[in-house]
């Protein structure tokens, strides 16, 4: 094991590449309105370039967030699809493929309302997205939001 720091891995300069670029449109973009349509087109475009269980994935998941919590806004995070809520990030979507992992990710910020105790989960392994699942990422995001009930 080496001691010394080797620096960000070819994929995590990507991804930070990819997040300039990301703020860098979303600047450009003149009205709230144009902001928030060309952020959802962005991210299904982002979708639609993943390969394939991970795009089916996305897609379901993508979903589920925006049918079950519209008011988060879809807008790219790193490259990755992502929602947030008055400007924070809640949660997103990782592929398998983006990292060169074995599984995608749904994950959660610290702006996410998922406490519970001590310690909890603040992000999901997905290999394939079942209705069960569906079922679980709603519930999860409603949480997140507060929106629950709870």
């Amino acid at each position: 094991m080496s001691t010394t720091y080797e620096g960000f891995s070819a994929e995590e300069r990507a991804a930070m590449k990819e997040h300039a670029q990301d703020q860098k449109k979303a600047a450009r973009r003149a009205s709230k309105a144009d902001k928030a349509a060309e952020a959802v087109r962005d991210v299904i475009a982002k979708i639609a370039e993943m390969k394939d269980s991970d795009r089916v994935m996305a897609e379901r998941v993508h979903a589920v967030i925006t049918a079950g919590v519209p008011e988060l806004e879809p807008k790219l995070w790193y490259g990755m699809p992502a929602y947030s809520l008055n400007g924070k990030l809640v949660c997103h979507f990782q592929s398998a493929d983006k990292f060169k992992s074995r599984y995608a990710t749904l994950g959660f910020s610290d702006a996410a309302a998922l406490d519970d105790g001590a310690m909890w989960p603040a992000a999901f392994a997905l290999t394939e997205v079942t209705p069960e699942v569906e079922t679980r990422i709603a519930s999860l995001v409603k949480q997140a939001v507060g929106a629950d009930g709870s």
